[in-house]
């Protein structure tokens, strides 16, 4: 039980921190822009603020790579998560002294955006060095990622907005960022030192960063997957921020529904996220990738665009999340095994950026579009494109392996692709 227990250790810390992460950031996505609103009172300032943190977040996500795989993940995490407890923890600091005006409040949501985007992607460079620690299948530590990202962000929104209420908006805010210096102890403390290895190369950064993305150009199976998801991320956003609002709306429902059917679908994703991390290294990936995207991706808009009753939305939903619960597991363990361990950091954080270029996007292209030819047909474009999107990297990448390539319990060395020459679903 001993043994047992060391081994799981690294495991059970790094689940543990996503979990005070996610909660974290979902106080902060709440409490900054209510801090900004109820300072200010200009909705304007509240947008500018958002935007502030998201722009950084993106943009370093892409660049970092580099600096992850020199620097080592384990650093690159707990060094971000220290900087951006101090970061966070100046906003209600500054606004106790008065001293915090409108452009330092955008330097400090800037800089603390900036922070995650290396912060987070150094986490899922992670995953590899904790599977071979824990001695588990890398499905098992990206489903159970998937689960506890799924669980947390269920309870999250709540729990910021309780906090929120019951402690007030700045102390809120110092609770923000004391969940960062949570995260820099757990990952600290019990995510060995040994299995973290650093790039020692006479490179240039900015040669790291392209050989990163060409490494993930030429690949067959991942680029395909990258664009697919930057699509189905895009309209996901536009689903959520402006498709399902507004035929809620028209057919007179009120915000109470717009929650039961999104329950229905986190219910259901959280439970089969935790069942794909206990069989995910014995499914058949492509197939599951395939029969999960179909069944939670058109149908949801298909449903919607002919006036189907609310329960059968609900419904949609509810089995859209089975097929959710599978894609992250699936995705996250195939681009860890295709990716060489030197790379990791450079190549999944190229990746990932990649796929959150559609996100800010989405409410604009499905405003424009309402706009443009109405609900119903906006949703059937959505849905159509979302099919072809999730048909593609299945055709385009038929001939490609999707089966396990590593041993997570082997060295470093075997993360690197058999194959000759990432990522996450909302």
């Amino acid at each position: 039980m001993g043994d047992e227990t060391r081994y799981r250790a690294p495991l059970v810390a790094f689940l543990v921190a996503n979990v005070v992460s996610i909660c974290g950031t979902r106080v902060s996505a709440i409490a900054i822009p209510w801090f900004v609103l109820t300072t200010t009172g200009s909705p304007v300032k509240t947008g500018i603020v958002a935007l502030a943190e998201m722009g950084p977040l993106v943009l370093v996500k892409a660049i970092g790579g580099p600096l992850i795989d020199r620097v080592g993940a384990r650093r690159i995490s707990v060094l971000a998560d220290i900087a951006s407890t101090g970061v966070v923890a100046l906003i209600p600091l500054l606004h106790t002294l008065h001293l915090l005006s409108f452009p330092i409040l955008l330097t400090l949501v800037a800089v603390a955006g900036a922070l995650r985007g290396p912060g987070d992607a150094a986490k899922g460079t992670l995953i590899p060095d904790i599977a071979r620690a824990a001695r588990v299948p890398l499905e098992r530590v990206t489903g159970l990622e998937s689960t506890t990202e799924r669980l947390a962000s269920f309870f999250a929104y709540a729990l910021a907005g309780g906090l929120i209420t019951l402690v007030g908006t700045v102390n809120a805010l110092w609770i923000d960022a004391a969940s960062f210096g949570v995260c820099a102890v757990l990952i600290y403390c019990w995510i060995p030192r040994h299995h973290e290895k650093t790039v020692k190369t006479e490179d240039g950064y900015g040669e790291r960063l392209l050989e990163g993305w060409r490494f993930l150009r030429k690949d067959k199976l991942m680029m395909p997957l990258v664009v697919m998801i930057a699509v189905t991320n895009l309209l996901d956003a536009a689903v959520g921020a402006v498709l399902l609002p507004v035929w809620i709306k028209d057919h007179g429902f009120g915000p109470g529904h717009t929650s039961l059917i999104l329950t229905s679908f986190g219910v259901t994703a959280t439970l089969f996220a935790l069942l794909a991390s206990a069989v995910g290294e014995r499914i058949p990936r492509k197939l599951v990738f395939t029969v999960a995207f179909l069944i939670c991706g058109a149908p949801r808009f298909v449903v919607m665009a002919f006036d189907a009753p609310i329960w059968a939305v609900m419904a949609i939903y509810a089995v859209g999340g089975i097929g959710a619960g599978f894609i992250n597991p699936v995705l996250g363990a195939l681009f860890i095994e295709r990716i060489p361990r030197p790379m990791l950091g450079r190549v999944s954080s190229l990746a990932d950026a990649v796929c959150w270029t559609g996100v800010p996007l989405g409410g604009i292209v499905a405003g424009a579009a309402i706009a443009g030819i109405g609900l119903a047909p906006a949703l059937l474009a959505a849905g159509a494109v979302y099919l072809v999107a999730t048909m593609s990297p299945v055709l385009i990448g038929r001939h490609e392996n999707w089966k396990a390539t590593q041993d997570p319990t082997g060295p470093p060395e075997t993360a690197a692709p058999k194959d000759p020459v990432a990522v996450a679903s909302s």
